[in-house]
This record gives C-alpha cells, sequence and structure tokens, in this order.
C-alpha cells in the first residue's frame, strides 16, 4: 500500500490546495501544521478517509513525526525560503524519504545541490522549486524549443490579480529584496534593484499591468539550461498605487534607509487587502521568448497563461501535485537533487489546471 503524502503547512495559502487536489485523485494526505484548529477545519473539508491531521513544530520535531507518521513524500510549502536552510530536506534525507519544495528563493534552490550525494546514497528524489518559476517557465521553453534553433532573450513575470488570495509567506520573500542589489545575470548591462526598472506589460483581456524586478531562481538556472543570452523576469501588483508605492518604497531602501521590510509584511499585507474592492480577481504570466529559427531568421513567440475567478493561487502548486504522484507511483525515475528544470511538461501542468478558470494564449512572431 502506498504511504501518504506529508504537506509541511497543509492548510496554508500553497498547502491547501495541494492537499485538495491529492485528495481529489484519491491519494491520502497528512496535512502538518502548528495549529490544531486550522488543521483539523481545513481537514473536514476533504474526503473522509483520505486525510489525517499532524501537528507538531517541523523545525524541532520532524525526525520523531517522519518515524511514527511513515509517509512515501514529504512536501514542504513552509517559506519563506530566501533566508532559510536545508534542515528539513536533510531530515527527509535521513529518514530515506523523497522531499518537494516551493522554494522561490534563487539562492535556496541554487545551492540545494549540496545534498545530491547524500540523496544518492539514500535513493531518494531531492525536488526544489516545484512552482511556477522555473516549474512552469522551463516547461514552456521545452515546450517551444523544437521551434528555434537557439534561444536568445528571455522577458517573463507574473502579475495576480488584487482579490487572489495571498499568503504571507510570499509577501515576506518578495519584500526581502525589494530595493537591494541583485546578483549579476545572464546580459546584464547595468545593477538590477529589487522592484525597479518598472514597465508596463499588455495582458490578453486584463490590460495594461506595471512591473518591477524580482529574484528568483530562473535567473540563474535558465541561461546555463537553455543557452539564453538575456533574461528579464519582473513581478507586478494589478493596482497601480500599490505597484507604485512599493516602487517608491524601494527607493528609499536604496538610498540607504535602514528599513528592514519583512518586519512589516504582515500590517502591509492587510493594508494591500483592504484594497481588494478596488481590483479584480484575475491574474497572468507572460513570458517572451526571442531566438533564432532552423532558417537562421530572428524568432519570437509571446505566451500568456490568464488566470481568472480568483484561480491563480493554483498554478504555483501543480508541479508539486504532479511530482508527488509520480513518486507515490513509483513512476519518477531520477534520484539525488533537482531543480524543478523540465521535470513537468507544459500538457501535464494544463492538464492539472484544467479544474480551473485558465486559459493560455501564444503568438508568434
Amino acid at each position: 500500500m502506498r504511504g501518504p503524502i506529508l504537506i509541511l503547512g497543509g492548510y496554508g495559502n500553497f498547502g491547501k490546495r495541494i492537499a485538495t487536489a491529492l485528495c481529489r485523485d484519491g491519494y491520502r494526505i497528512i496535512i502538518a501544521g502548528r495549529n490544531k484548529e486550522k488543521a483539523e477545519t481545513f481537514a473536514q473539508q476533504l474526503p473522509n478517509g483520505l486525510v489525517q491531521t499532524a501537528i507538531f513544530d517541523v523545525r524541532r520535531e520532524l525526525a520523531d513525526q517522519l518515524k511514527l507518521i511513515k509517509p512515501s513524500v514529504v512536501i514542504n510549502t513552509c517559506g519563506p525560503f530566501q533566508n532559510s536552510d536545508y534542515h528539513i530536506a536533510n531530515i527527509c534525507i535521513e529518514a530515506s524519504l523523497h522531499y518537494i519544495d516551493l522554494a522561490d528563493g534563487r539562492d535556496f534552490v541554487t545551492g540545494i545541490t549540496q545534498l545530491d550525494e547524500k540523496a544518492k546514497q539514500h535513493h531518494v528524489a531531492i525536488i526544489s522549486g516545484a512552482s511556477t518559476v522555473p516549474g512552469l517557465s522551463s516547461a514552456v521553453l521545452e515546450h517551444f524549443k523544437k521551434d528555434f534553433s537557439s534561444f536568445d532573450d528571455l522577458t517573463f513575470g507574473i502579475s495576480p490579480g488584487q482579490k487572489a488570495e495571498r499568503g504571507l509567506a510570499t509577501t515576506q520573500a518578495i519584500l526581502s529584496y525589494v530595493g537591494k542589489p541583485l546578483k549579476i545575470i545572464a546580459g546584464q548591462k547595468h545593477m538590477r534593484y529589487g522592484w525597479q526598472d518598472i514597465y508596463l506589460q499588455n495582458y490578453p483581456g486584463l490590460g495594461m499591468r506595471w512591473m518591477a524586478n524580482c529574484d528568483i531562481p530562473d535567473l540563474d538556472l535558465l541561461p546555463q539550461y537553455y543557452g539564453l543570452k538575456s533574461v528579464r523576469f519582473s513581478a507586478g501588483l494589478e493596482l497601480w498605487p500599490l505597484h507604485l508605492g512599493l516602487w517608491i518604497v524601494s527607493w528609499l531602501v536604496r538610498l540607504g534607509l535602514p528599513l528592514y521590510l519583512p518586519h512589516y509584511a504582515e500590517p502591509l499585507l492587510k493594508i494591500s487587502n483592504w484594497f481588494d474592492r478596488f481590483g479584480s480577481a484575475d491574474g497572468g504570466m507572460h513570458m517572451i521568448i526571442s531566438g533564432k529559427n532552423h532558417h537562421g531568421q530572428s524568432h519570437r513567440i509571446t505566451w500568456f497563461i490568464i488566470a481568472r475567478d480568483g484561480h491563480g493561487p493554483n498554478i504555483p502548486t501543480i508541479p508539486a501535485i504532479i511530482l508527488a504522484k509520480k513518486l507515490v507511483d513509483k513512476t519518477f525515475p531520477l534520484e539525488g537533487v533537482m531543480p524543478c528544470l523540465s521535470l513537468v511538461t507544459l500538457e501535464e501542468y494544463l492538464h492539472e489546471l484544467s479544474y480551473y478558470s485558465i486559459e493560455t494564449v501564444t503568438s508568434l512572431l
């Protein structure tokens, strides 16, 4: 009998969506966290017989709990990952358990390869960054790779709807680098700072959205893996006053004011939520891929994914859902540590999203 899937942070913004999808497909899950009331309240919304709860502090009690629970796969949604270590992944390796996380921390995802030899010795897969980036971004590049002889440039970004549910960890992650210099990336001609270099991006059916610099693992991974000469990633808030307000704050940080923005994540998130009445529940992601076709001519593809009715937060959960099912079903053949690069196809991704109000738009130039 296949073991259950343990979801750390299983009642959080992403954890609850992963749990719901896995239960829908008949997989047994364990919702883990420190808040018993939240865990049990959420568990009652899921099918009987497939759900358990486990209440513990993941930093102090995980090793002992794994011996009791005996899961087959551990999914870690406990962000922010920007200043985190590999304590949880290490414990999973020592317990000979497969591990998946939704990390968006650039150094976290690229640095976890230090555990590769240990993971192979225990015959487990340790997958980091199983989220929109680089899970979906690499799936899109892999899908369109056949149309190019080589990639040159990639400009991409994400703009969620104002009413789409936002988690505290995601807010803390973004605030951790607002106004701060970002590491050098492929094709960079000047120093980049978090939430600066703003520009407007037009989304089909959504209109214009402001975008600004964000720091993600793709900035290191995609040039190395796909030979991109330059790459630029941005994120944007739907409501212009909020986006431009954070842009102004980024300048205060850049100019040296002693502001540690993650400390203000909770009140800022509450302020942002107050503005929900002025926004929509619709968001999107864009990818503008440039390069050469097989005749040596310039070629460009613009790809959008548009989410409506607040369904956007399901998009980052898809790689973890797909990979967890493959690991439980023993159809994932790889061992060792790896970022979530080209581990999920675009077809698999979109099939899993077919339950939601989500569509894609592609244009060729």
